[in-house]
């Protein structure tokens, strides 16, 4: 395989899995081991929560080296786990270069592999759950399963919109507390504060967390604490728009 299409392979796969939410050192190591099972000498991977920075060495040519910019960072465990199976496949031979790049072309157009509609009633259920296990009734599981549906529809909403995802959080926290104490004050629902707890909970930034403490201690320093600033940025929009909301109808 020539360098430059093993370059777009080895970019694309490692563009989907950070985009998707994996951490840095995975990526680092899918990558490597890519270019190293087709023979290319010197490789080096460098990725931050950003960008991705890859070279290697080409038999009788010098060396190789590209970066990919990335922007728009989700969840998506699916394509992970995806672009994982198609590393593997590559590197035992299982499929040749071209066949591992259409397959992860088609991975980079699919769409999320639950539908929204799905993953909003999660947010409610999750809501409802959280509410009841921090202290609430069954009388708030009702107005917590609404107002984190309402949280989780609103985020998808805004975000398509605004560019600044951080605000659309923030609006995402406003609106779903805003949901939650106008339930409970018409009667639906009996402790705001664990009906609000539980509307909040799925907006909790736990993957980008959980990243960055892998990160740090596995050596990754400046993407752990780019993630860990990440992290508390999201939740500081979310305090913020849930402050805003009891302050105003409260």
């Amino acid at each position: 395989m020539k360098a430059d299409r093993m370059m777009d392979i080895c970019l694309l796969a490692g563009e989907i899995m950070l985009s998707s939410g994996a951490e840095t050192y995975r990526v680092e190591e899918t990558l490597e081991r890519m270019a190293k099972s087709h023979h290319f000498k010197n490789v080096h991977c460098f990725v931050m929560t950003t960008g991705i920075f890859l070279s290697f060495e080409e038999d009788g040519k010098d060396d190789v080296m590209q970066m990919v910019r990335v922007d728009d960072r989700l969840q998506d465990l699916n394509k992970i786990t995806q672009v994982n199976q198609i590393s593997r496949q590559l590197v035992s031979g299982e499929i040749d270069g071209e066949g591992a790049w259409r397959e992860l072309k088609d991975i980079s157009k699919s769409a999320q592999h639950y539908p929204p509609y799905l993953i909003h009633i999660a947010s409610g259920v999750a809501g409802g759950t959280f509410s009841y296990l921090f202290g609430g009734n069954w009388m708030d599981v009702i107005p917590a399963f609404i107002a984190g549906f309402s949280a989780s529809w609103s985020l998808f909403l805004l975000q398509e919109y605004l560019k600044v995802r951080f605000f659309a959080e923030f609006m995402a926290a406003f609106l779903g507390g805003l949901v939650a104490i106008i339930l409970v004050l018409i009667g639906i629902g009996e402790n705001i504060d664990q009906v609000i707890i539980g509307t909040l909970m799925p907006l909790v930034p736990g993957i980008p967390l959980t990243n960055a403490v892998r990160d740090l201690m596995s050596g990754d320093l400046i993407a752990g604490l780019t993630r860990g600033a990440e992290t508390v940025i999201t939740a500081l929009s979310i305090a913020t728009g849930i402050a805003l909301a009891i302050a105003m109808f409260m």
